[in-house]
């Protein structure tokens, strides 16, 4: 007998899942079965500084308290499923290549410090002794000692570990009966007619010499904005595009964009392999803020975190769970389904 059925085995239904799992509920969860969502490009970036912008208060602090609880939550996860995250506070370096990227980036450093952020501004010379690696071109930067990083792969595997036979194959066109979490990522729109749109990003993965790079980097890079996410193995994460279309389809000129980027600030990245393109599409919502709670009787939703779905997985699963048995959190006020009603 299942008390709730969460709609959705991506990195999101899942927390939602084993969080509820904890509060002694039987629970089950329907997923497609494969990789399709989100999480499966994504590079696991936890950086509530570099994802703070201008006129996104509520969002911030939703960012902000999802971040404090990631430790716990990584700690948590990997000893009840035995698995390593990856999940490392190294903190993660902004650089701007040209003189107007530096100028754009210390406009949101300004922004960051007023919200009491770790932002600390570094001349070339004290950047290149955190990255040696970084091109010479590079005009400044700085350091971001709360932005971190977990490999979201990893995190959906224990999940599906510690949940074991909750995991169910099965392909959701209709809300099933009963007490509902819908949590289906782009394919929360059908189910629940919230205006929940694809928005298409490339990732690259490249493989090489381990500890080229030794933080997350936030790259400026003439107008362009890429992400470069060493991994302890070699492998870097390079991201990402973002466009307004629902196709998979790889593109040379993307591919060449975040290359051309990457290389211009880590030269060193051209002698790596490239393993992987990979195409996924980020569940946005019109404010590009999530959607969480309550939606009719017996239905709550928590779907559209955007480029946030990886940090905002602790603070969602346990919010959502705890409005489940009752508990509303004051946090989900700003992010109400009713919003786009």
């Amino acid at each position: 007998m299942t008390d709730v059925t969460v709609v959705g085995g991506g990195i999101i239904g899942l927390s939602v899942a084993w969080r509820l799992v904890q509060r002694g509920l039987t629970v089950t969860v329907l997923d497609s079965g494969g990789d399709e969502g989100a999480w499966y490009a994504a590079a696991g970036m936890l950086a509530p500084a570099g994802e703070t912008a201008f006129g996104q208060e509520p969002l911030q602090e939703l960012l902000l308290e999802s971040a404090r609880r990631w430790p716990a939550f990584a700690a948590e996860l990997s000893l009840e499923a035995g698995y390593d995250l990856r999940f490392d506070t190294t903190g993660a370096v902004d650089v701007a290549l040209t003189g107007d990227d530096l100028a754009e980036a210390r406009r949101l450093w300004a922004y960051r410090e007023l919200r009491d952020l770790k932002v600390r501004p570094l001349p070339p010379s004290e950047l290149r002794e955190l990255e040696p690696a970084l091109s010479p071109r590079v005009r400044g930067g700085a350091f971001l000692a709360d932005d971190w990083q977990v490999d979201p792969r990893r995190v959906v595997a224990a999940l599906r570990a510690v949940l074991g036979d909750a995991v169910t194959t099965s392909r959701v066109t209709s809300l099933p009966e009963g007490v509902t979490v819908v949590a289906a990522g782009l394919g929360t729109a059908a189910l629940t007619g919230l205006p929940v749109r694809p928005v298409k990003g490339l990732v690259l993965r490249l493989r090489g010499e381990p500890g080229v790079l030794r933080h997350v980097v936030n790259g400026y890079v003439d107008g362009r904005h890429v992400y470069l996410v060493p991994r302890s193995d070699g492998e870097v994460v390079v991201g990402a595009t973002q466009e307004e279309r629902a196709d998979f389809t790889v593109t040379a000129g993307s591919v060449l964009e975040l290359l051309r980027s990457a290389t211009d600030l880590v030269p060193e990245l051209a002698e790596f392999e490239l393993t992987e393109t990979v195409v996924r599409h980020r569940p946005s919502t019109p404010d590009n803020a999530p959607v969480l709670g309550p939606l009719g009787a017996g239905v709550v939703v928590a779907a559209g975190h955007h480029r946030n779905g990886v940090l905002l997985t602790p603070v969602t699963a346990d919010l959502i769970a705890d409005l489940v048995v009752g508990r509303v959190d004051p946090l989900l006020a700003a992010f109400s389904p009713g919003r786009f009603a």
